[in-house]
This record gives structure tokens, sequence and C-alpha cells, in this order.
């Protein structure tokens, strides 16, 4: 049946339009048992849906958020819309989904035209160190969480911010392989220049300093210093990384890589340059994703908490949208290593382990 409106099913189940919005909105407390039944008999007789536009006109939004991510080419970004999906949707909300390569030009272009569409909450996911591209959306009324992001100095009172412990979670993956023998580690990242890589290169070198050897001289990739932050190609950075440092005068025997994408590709440079990782070089991870565990050798990672920090996100949001504007939140969540067959003792054959320094590639 086509065309069915909320008037029609409420003739239907004998009960008044308002008793109909009230079931469809969740708002069912109060209701007899039987009479919710018999309304969504009748929906479900009448095949009635909603009509969007209708109910933005009467309530000025939908129910209906935003997810602005850098790119699905990352495994990562798509699993945290998965997540996110199927909660909102147990809560009634949709999800649209948004990608930005970290572009704020594109965040500001995609956040008004979700408010223009009546979505009235966003997760961003960019992690840039400003958030100033979207203050006319939020003096607008758009309500906002920033995901893989702890907050800063700056950013508007009312912004939530979650993210794992990037610091924590790269010191974790860096202490393993200096546990393991390792001594010249090197770091591999697109651009460092959002607040998650800053955090990761920060605990990278923090684990270093604990070790008694000079940050300073530690190994980063010059790839690290580019504008570009490779979201949807770095399995393809990692590779050109791991066949260069390993090619050089004096090869790192350890890799960092800013997420699992990278260390995939890091993976197959070493082999690549005749290296195996696992058993030449060892390689970590950040995120584990479920590429980690499939590849060969399965990854060690450092794991995000993505189910828990989905539902913390929408929680978060939903309080926002739902209620009066509340003041910020910042929740940083701790990650955990994961130590699979990638990583192992350093190799006999590696020379000048005896070597306190971590070389320089300059």
């Amino acid at each position: 049946m086509s065309g069915v409106t909320i008037h029609q099913v409420a003739a239907a189940a004998g009960v008044s339009a308002s008793t109909v919005s009230n079931v469809l909105n969740g708002r069912t407390d109060r209701m007899q048992a039987a009479t919710l039944a018999r309304v969504e008999q009748t929906i479900e007789r009448l095949s009635y849906r909603p009509n969007r536009a209708a109910r933005m006109l009467r309530t000025g939004r939908i129910k209906v958020i935003g997810l602005i991510v850098p790119s699905v080419a990352n495994p990562f970004w798509g699993s945290l819309a998965r997540e996110l999906e199927a909660i909102a949707l147990a809560e009634g909300y949709h999800v649209l989904l948004c990608n930005s390569e970290r572009d704020p030009a594109r965040e500001l272009k995609y956040g008004e035209e979700l408010l223009a569409d009546g979505v009235s909450g966003v997760v961003l996911c960019s992690s840039l160190p400003s958030l100033e591209h979207v203050e006319p959306l939020l003096s607008r009324g758009l309500k906002m969480v920033a995901f893989d992001r702890t907050a800063q100095a700056g950013d508007p009172p009312s912004l939530a911010s979650i993210s794992v412990d990037n610091a924590m979670g790269a010191e974790l993956a860096t202490r393993h392989l200096l546990e393991l023998g390792h001594r010249r580690l090197a770091f591999v990242s697109g651009s460092v220049n959002s607040v998650n890589r800053r955090e990761r290169l920060r605990g990278f070198r923090a684990a270093l300093e604990e070790a008694g050897l000079d940050p300073a001289d530690a190994i980063v990739w010059p790839g690290a210093d580019t504008t570009e932050f490779g979201d949807k190609d770095a399995a393809e950075l990692g590779r050109n990384a791991a066949r260069e440092l390993l090619s050089g005068p004096r090869p790192p025997t350890a890799f960092v890589a800013i997420n699992d994408m990278c260390a995939i590709g890091i993976c197959r440079g070493a082999k690549d340059a005749g290296r195996t990782a696992g058993r030449d070089v060892s390689v970590v991870g950040f995120d584990d994703i479920l590429l980690a565990d499939l590849f060969e050798p399965p990854l060690t990672t450092v794991r995000q908490p993505l189910t828990e920090m989905a539902a913390e996100t929408f929680q978060q949001l939903r309080a926002r949208i739902e209620s009066a504007p509340s003041a910020g939140r910042s929740l940083l969540i701790r990650p955990r290593l994961v130590v699979r067959e990638s990583t192992a003792p350093v190799s006999a054959s590696v020379p000048a382990q005896a070597d306190p320094q971590v070389n320089a590639v300059t």
C-alpha cells in the first residue's frame, strides 16, 4: 500500500495521530502494551513509512547523524562506520558517511550540507590541530564530537573529544620492540600534521628516551615531512619507506608504523628488499584492522577498542542533540598491544647491535 499517511494508520489502529507519532519516536514509556502492539502491527500491515521531509518541517531536524572520515580506503574508518551505524540504528538513527581527505574546506562543505538537510549532529574524524574552520557550523547549532583527536587549546567549549591514547599506544609498540633487543628503530608515517599522529610520534620518542636512547637520533622516515597524510595510499607509503631504509648503509631492524595499512606496506617493502617481516625485520602497526590477523605474517599491532569508542561517541553526540547544550568532554581510552608474528627478537645476523644509539636519517 503506497501513500499511507499517519492519520490513516491512526484510524486503522483506533488511536490518535499523536499516539502513532509517539510510537515512531520511541516515546512509549507510559503507553499500554496492548496499544503499542496494535499500533506497531498496523504500521507493519500498512507498510507505513514516515515522511522525513514533513518531519523536518515540524521539528527542524531528522534522526540522522553525519560521519566525516578521512577516507574509507583505510579499513579502520570503514570499521568505525560499521560500528557506529549498528549502534545508531539500534537507537533509531541513521548515518550519512562522508570522506574528507582531511581537507578543512571539504569538511566545512559537508557540514554545511548536512546542516542544511536537517542533520543536527556530526562525528568529525579528521584530527586536525585546529577546528576553527567548523566553528561557524557550531555557532549555527550543529552538534559535534571529534573522534580520534584529544582536546586542544582553543577548542570550542561545547566540543566533545574522544580518542584512544595514541601516545600510550606508540609507547607500547616501541617498548615491545626494545624488549626484543631492537635498537635501530624507524617510525614511518605520512604527514604528522594531525593531533593523533603527533601523539604517536611523541610516544615513540618517549619510549626511546625511557630506554636510554636519544630521541633526536631516531629514524623518522623523511616521507613523514610531506604535507600529504597518505590515508588512501598508506600501504604504498610504507612499502616505499621500507625499500628506501632497508637499502641504506645502516638499515633499521624494526619499524613502528602509523597504522596497519602502512605496516602491511612495510612488510611488502621488506620482501622487495629481500627481507622477511617477523624474521629479518620486525613491524608493528596501529589500529588492529580485520586484515591484521589475516595478513601473512599476522601483524603485531596496537588495538583501538572500536566498539567501545563508537558507543561512547554516539552517546556523547546523542546527548548533545536531544538535551540541553552541555560542556565539552575529553575522553581518552586505553589501547592494547596485540602480539602476533610480524615481530621477533632481533636477528643474530644483524650487525652492530651494541651501538647504543638509534640511527638517524637526514
